[in-house]
């Protein structure tokens, strides 16, 4: 048995806690799009120049 024993309000309160807590979840697909996007600029901007 733990000290310090959690009811299920409580439970739950520690959950919402987390979740907000946590990072927002990045699709990885969506991450590279990203990342490319911004690699092609950069190559434009350079064969600009």
């Amino acid at each position: 048995m733990g000290k310090y024993q959690l009811d299920t309000k409580g439970k739950q309160a520690v959950t919402k806690y987390h979740e907000k807590q946590k990072p927002a979840k990045t699709d990885k697909k969506q991450q590279l799009e990203k990342l490319r996007a911004e690699y092609l600029k950069k190559k434009q901007k350079q064969t600009d120049k």
